[in-house]
């Protein structure tokens, strides 16, 4: 008889946890959003539906660090919603009002304002409001283990939620369902439902749920002897309780382990969660849970016979849950007093408290109780299959009435269809005429449109034609003066060249002399001095006419049209042929330059038809600059840099891609706009003449209808692309190029 009531017992405790099902928990001190709000109600003190909205949510702030001013608050929001006739804040305020008054144990104040509230919302016909009072209800009648009205409650507003599409509420009547089977001992059923409201809690996110189920489960696991299981659910429920900070949550599973500890005969782990549980109830000031631990604490103290400390607690629970009619605590406390008194041998007082204890029994769990929730689910369910046939019956009406309605649509349509025919007859017969002749303009049209484009492609090749012949007329003619000019300059520039030679020699020789001759120490300085500066300025004379030799001989170059021929190349041969040859021949010039040659070539690459010779000039040019620049970078970097020359070829649909690359110094960005001009050079003077990429340039773009690109980053690479047209086009002479040499001012 002893363990029935015990386990009988937690279902109590877990009751606790529909204080939190209405609404989320917020345990703790007044959140700076309180004060937010009372700033805002003390800013703005007219009586309006706003003021209103804001006295409910400082309520709902202050419900748990602060239930009596969350009650006066809410007072406030009622009386004012009243006078201005604010229904939907007036049932809001009266739901919250009855939630503060069942945390406080004041249960019939609790039930009157949640009977108040479901009046007012069936008033305006708000199934939304009434399904959450009706979950109040059922909330309250819970805690006073009356599980056949609570299931009465849920059955009413369950299909309200429903309707609603309140899915909050509506999982929430579910569980209470379930909690219901679990209050009458029906485990088989209670923890499917349980379970299954776990896990919309879980999904969903609403801890309270979560904490509820995990008590119930908890509960039912105990009931049925499996203590291992049923521990584990109370830790992962307090656990839960204390990462949200619920201290009432966590009182009242603290009591839970306290009582399962105390069904084992742990009497040291059942003292120390109780008296854990009344530490946490001293701060939280919770009426409802005190009388729950104190009977834990009795049971603790029965188990070491301490009798005194067992009647002391269990009378104080006895009067505490008969203040607040809580039926099943009032069945726990005269048990626990049957049995303190039975081991003081008072049998009078044991057997007067045991006919209580049988008493609520029956009130609690007995047939009546069973026939009465038998007879509600029957009757939830009985309307269920009402409702349906109800809805069944009218959606045939309809269907009937919609059948009747598209009947008489269709005769109408079909006599209207039938002289629709006719008519669409004559209009398909018109059309048909119509878009012959349409098609025969169209036609026509096309044709003329087609020699026009024909025409005017024809005008505009002949005009392109008539200016590239005007063009390379001109190009040409310039190109012939410019050979003559610097034909004409090439034989003054030999005298200068020779002349500056002899100079060097006849000061070397007068040197000579002067040496042999007797002269003052004073008078042979001056003189070695001014031979000097005269051998000097010889030497300059000379590096500059070979300069504008080189530059001269270049004109020439540029100006001289090819007299190469297209043929098919072998592009990958042709490039690999001329990375070594211009190799080699900067290493000819410079003994101790080493550099790393990389190639990949693209197989297979289709051969096109260019001037050998052209291309020659433009891949040994180009690669000539890569060794130039590699080796200025070697000679700043010293032997840590190791030079690299990269010539790789590609291809797509449309042309072959050349790309000469090597690690130098870059060109920098203000000077990259002008790398193809003549006589552009980055290399000092002296040493390039700025005409090798111009040439380059006009052999690549002119000569063979391709692009030469530059992609570079200073003080990393530099590279060169060439792009060639894979179709057959035609080729040009590349004489034209002084014509951009001469264009730039020099």
């Amino acid at each position: 008889m002893l363990r029935p009531v015990r386990s009988a017992h937690l279902k109590h405790i877990l009751r606790v946890l529909f204080l939190s099902l209405l609404l989320p928990l917020c345990a703790g001190a007044q959140s700076p959003a309180a004060d937010s709000l009372r700033h805002l109600l003390r800013a703005a003190p007219q009586p309006n539906t706003l003021r209103v909205q804001r006295l409910l949510a400082l309520g709902q702030e202050l419900k748990n660090s602060d239930a009596p001013q969350a009650t006066q608050v809410n007072q406030e929001a009622l009386l004012l919603a009243r006078q201005l006739a604010y229904a939907p804040g007036e049932g809001q305020a009266l739901l919250a009002l009855s939630n503060l008054h069942r945390r406080q144990n004041d249960f019939e104040t609790a039930h009157r304002d949640a009977e108040q509230a479901q009046r007012l919302y069936v008033r305006l016909a708000e199934a939304h409001g009434q399904g959450r009072a009706w979950l109040q209800l059922c909330t309250i009648y819970m805690i006073q283990e009356n599980p056949a009205a609570a299931l009465a409650a849920a059955l009413k507003g369950l299909p309200l939620a429903e309707r609603a599409g309140d899915q909050e509420t509506t999982e929430r009547l579910r569980y209470i369902m379930g909690s219901v089977y679990h209050t009458m001992g029906n485990y088989t059923e209670a923890l499917p439902l349980l379970r299954a409201a776990l896990k919309t809690g879980q999904q969903s996110g609403d801890d309270q749920l979560v904490l509820s189920t995990l008590g119930d489960i908890g509960n039912s696991y105990k009931k049925l002897k499996r203590w291992p299981q049923a521990l584990l659910y109370y830790q992962r429920a307090l656990r839960l309780s204390q990462q949200t900070g619920d201290q009432q949550g966590e009182a009242g599973f603290e009591t839970n382990l306290a009582e399962l500890y105390g069904l084992q005969g742990d009497q040291a782990e059942a003292l120390t969660h109780g008296i854990r549980a009344r530490q946490l109830l001293r701060s939280n000031q919770d009426g409802y849970i005190l009388p729950l631990v104190k009977l834990a604490l009795a049971r603790a103290y029965l188990l070491s016979n301490q009798t005194d400390s067992v009647l002391a607690l269990a009378h104080h629970a006895l009067q505490l849950s008969e203040k607040t009619r809580t039926n099943g605590n009032i069945r726990t406390a005269t048990d626990l007093l049957a049995q303190a008194y039975a081991q003081q041998q008072n049998f009078e007082q044991a057997y007067h408290f045991r006919n209580l204890q049988m008493a609520y029994d029956d009130t609690l769990s007995g047939e009546d109780t069973q026939r009465r929730t038998s007879t509600l689910r029957y009757g939830y369910e009985l309307d269920r299959k009402q409702n349906q046939i109800a809805l069944l019956n009218k959606t045939r009406q309809l269907q009937a009435q919609t059948a009747q309605r598209q009947r008489q649509q269709l005769y109408a349509l079909l006599a209207g269809l039938a002289g629709a025919v006719l008519l669409a007859g004559l209009l398909l017969r018109n059309i048909w005429l119509k878009q012959r002749i349409n098609r025969h303009l169209s036609e026509t049209n096309h044709q003329i449109a087609a020699h026009r484009d024909d025409l005017d492609q024809a005008l505009s090749e002949l005009r392109a034609t008539q200016a590239q012949l005007v063009q390379h007329e001109k190009l040409a003619s310039l190109g012939q003066l410019t050979a003559g000019v610097a034909h004409e300059i090439q034989n003054p520039l030999n005298f200068i060249t020779n002349f500056s030679d002899l100079g060097i020699e006849l000061t070397t020789e007068l040197q000579e002399e002067l040496a042999r001759e007797p002269l003052s120490a004073a008078g042979r300085a001056t003189v070695e001095e001014l031979l000097h500066d005269l051998a000097q300025n010889q030497h300059s004379i000379h590096q500059h006419g070979r300069r504008a030799d080189r530059i001269v001989k270049s004109m020439l170059e540029h100006s001289r049209a090819s007299s190469g021929q297209p043929q098919l190349t072998d592009l990958n041969a042709l490039a690999d042929e001329c990375l070594r040859l211009a190799y080699y021949s900067w290493q000819a010039t410079n003994k101790d330059f080493k550099a790393t040659l990389n190639t990949q070539f693209a197989s297979p690459l289709p051969s096109l038809r260019v001037v050998p010779q052209d291309l020659t000039r433009v891949l040994v040019n180009l690669l000539t600059n890569a060794f130039y620049a590699v080796s200025e970078k070697r000679r700043q970097l010293g032997a840590g840099y190791e030079p690299q020359v990269s010539v790789r070829t590609e291809h797509t649909e449309k042309e072959v891609q050349i790309r000469v690359r090597d690690n130098g110094n870059g060109i920098p960005a203000e000077v990259r706009q002008r790398i193809f001009e003549p006589f552009f050079t980055t290399k000092p003077t002296g040493e390039g003449t700025g005409l090798g990429l111009s040439l380059s340039y006009d052999i690549i773009t002119k000569g063979h209808r391709g692009t030469l690109d530059l992609e570079t980053k200073e003080g990393e690479f530099t590279e060169f692309i060439i792009c060639l047209p894979i179709a057959p086009t035609p080729f040009r002479s590349t004489s034209p190029a002084p014509m951009e040499m001469r264009e730039t001012p020099v």
